[in-house]
Parts: structure tokens; C-alpha cells; sequence
């Protein structure tokens, strides 16, 4: 009897093995990097809507699919090695939101893992794909025409300010294509508006205060922000020298104005990151990016904070006011 239950115990243990290999066994979560210039703290809003993207293709991170964020905060050095590393443990999926020359290194450093950016400039002329509607590649994503809407910005700030003259234009010089795009398209913009400019650098918080030193003491009439992930990061901090100094500024995302700038003008950032983890979504179910033609952003945003520019001294002319998608007050 005793050897007998030995013998019916042993078979059932035995039957429970691969059972409980199998369960140890399950595939490991697709892994997506996610590389931006801007800071995490400032970016939950973005990565919510990055979230949600995901999530409308059936991906819900942490159950099936796993991100990796790496926010480099304006450090445009580390991004060949952030995504060598990437590379190296072939991750599923690299994103690139709002990041122009992050898409182009990830580009540089592989032909074979799938890219999805979002990019303020034409991704053809970038060199990310062959065509807007047919990438022809590893990489497909979303053009939110940040660098083409400059000159509208510049013309909506003369029109905000229109006894503003000299116009201070703040790059971040590590950014190569976007500062490449703002030095050629703005000075050209500002002619035709009969406006003077200043080219001012700015890679770190310091550099920041000290552009604002330098356009105070040059007595700079307003401010022309370029886009970048890292400006963005520190929009508290251009909001508070801006009302120190009293400069008006213009930015190119409604957080900068949410944070107490003056106004923006620019594509809805939040859609164009929903959209990027929408593609992100689709390549994990099994689409190919050469197969997923380049979206462009159609939703086109002026917001204008009150507050702001009463402690500014300026009066929002009623024609602008009514043509604005969001008045903070």
C-alpha cells in the first residue's frame, strides 16, 4: 500500500513538471525604448497621451508590452550611446516623440529595429524615409511641422507686440536641425516684418539665465523661443525670467503657456504623441513601418495667457483674442 501511493505520488508530481516549466517559460514582454530630450518630470501629460496610443491598439504597458522612457534633459551626447545600448538588446520598438535629432541618430544606429518618430521638420529631407507615403524602411511616424509654422509664430508675436523691433531668437545649438532650420528660416521671416534679430545659445539651465542677461542688457524687445525638448523642460523657468525681466516670449507648445509664458503657436503636442504610440501600438501587432505612411499633424494650436500678459503691461488685441484656440485666464 505504502509503495503503491509512493508510485500514484511520484506520477502526479512528475505530470505537474512541465506545467510548472511551462509557467516559467512564458515569452518575456516586447520591450519599447522611448528616447526624448526633455525631462520626465515635465513630460507626464506627453507620456499619458503616449499611454493612451498604446493603448488603442490593445497594449496596455506592464501587462503586455513594456517602456522604457530615457529622458535625456537636453544631453544630446548621450544619444548614440542610449541608442547603441538599445540596439544592442534589440528592443521591439524605439520611439523618438519630439525629438528630431534623437530620430536621426536612432536612425544612424539601425536599419532593422522599427523607429517611430514624431519631428518638427520634413522626415525626407531628415533622411528618416524615402517618402511620406511610402517609407521604405525601419522608421515611419509623424511630421508636426514645428519649423514650418516659425514664421507664423514670429508674425503672431509682432502682431501681440507690434512696436517690438528687436527680436532675440533663443537656439539650443545641440539640437543641430532644428537651430540649422530656425537660423534659415527666421531671419528671412523677420525682414519681410521689418524686425531685427539676435541669435542668442542657450544647452543648459545657466545658459538660459544667461541669454536673458544678455537680451536685457541688449534691450530686446520680446523673445522668439525655438523649439526644443529641452526648453520645453525648463518652461518654469523661461516663464519666471520672462515676467522678471518682462520680456514677452513666444513658444511653440501650449505647456509653455500653461507654465506661465506669454503665448504659443504650434501643433497640439499631446496628439502627436497619442499618434506616435498608436504606430508603437500597430508595429507590436505586426505592422511594418515601411508599410505605415508618415502622418502629418493637422490640429494647430494659439494659446494666450491673460494673467501673463497683464503683468506684462500688454493689451491682447480683440482680432487675435478671437482667433486663439485657448485663452488661460
Amino acid at each position: 500500500m505504502k509503495r503503491r501511493a509512493f508510485i500514484t505520488l511520484l506520477g502526479g508530481a512528475t505530470a505537474a513538471w512541465p506545467l510548472a516549466a511551462h509557467g516559467q517559460q512564458q515569452p518575456a514582454m516586447p520591450v519599447v525604448g522611448l528616447v526624448n530630450l526633455g525631462s520626465s518630470a515635465a513630460s507626464a501629460a506627453r507620456v499619458a497621451a503616449f499611454r493612451k496610443g498604446l493603448s488603442e491598439t490593445g497594449h496596455v504597458e506592464g501587462q503586455n508590452v513594456t517602456v522604457e522612457y530615457h529622458f535625456l534633459e537636453g544631453q544630446y551626447d548621450r544619444l548614440p550611446s542610449v541608442m547603441a545600448e538599445l540596439v544592442r538588446r534589440r528592443v521591439a520598438v524605439i520611439a523618438t516623440p519630439a525629438a528630431n535629432y534623437a530620430a536621426q541618430v536612432a536612425k544612424t544606429a539601425t536599419t532593422t529595429i522599427p523607429i517611430v518618430f514624431g519631428v518638427g521638420e520634413d522626415p525626407v529631407k531628415l533622411g528618416l524615409v524615402a517618402s511620406l507615403a511610402r517609407p521604405d524602411g525601419n522608421a515611419t511616424g509623424i511630421n508636426f511641422f514645428f519649423q514650418e509654422v516659425a514664421a507664423k509664430r514670429l508674425g503672431l508675436l509682432h502682431e501681440l507686440v507690434p512696436k517690438a523691433v528687436r527680436i532675440a531668437v533663443l537656439i539650443n545649438p545641440s539640437n543641430v536641425p532644428v537651430a540649422e532650420d530656425t537660423l534659415r528660416e527666421i531671419p528671412e521671416a523677420a525682414r519681410a516684418l521689418g524686425l531685427q534679430i539676435q541669435v542668442l545659445n542657450a544647452t543648459t539651465s545657466q545658459e538660459i539665465e544667461a541669454a536673458f542677461s544678455t537680451l536685457v542688457r541688449d534691450r530686446a524687445d520680446a523673445l522668439f523661443v525655438a523649439p526644443d525638448g529641452f526648453f520645453v523642460s525648463r518652461r518654469v523657468q523661461f516663464a519666471t525670467l520672462a515676467t522678471r525681466h518682462g520680456i514677452p516670449a513666444a513658444y511653440t507648445t501650449r505647456d509653455e503657456v500653461e507654465a506661465g509664458g506669454l503665448m504659443s503657436y504650434g501643433a497640439s503636442s499631446t496628439d502627436m504623441w497619442r499618434q506616435v504610440g498608436v504606430y508603437t501600438g500597430k508595429i507590436l501587432k505586426g505592422a511594418k513601418p515601411a508599410d505605415l505612411p508618415v502622418m502629418q499633424s493637422t490640429k494647430f494650436e494659439l494659446v494666450i495667457n491673460l494673467p501673463t500678459a497683464r503683468a506684462l503691461g500688454l493689451e491682447i488685441p480683440a482680432t487675435l483674442l478671437a482667433r486663439a484656440d485657448e485663452v488661460i485666464d
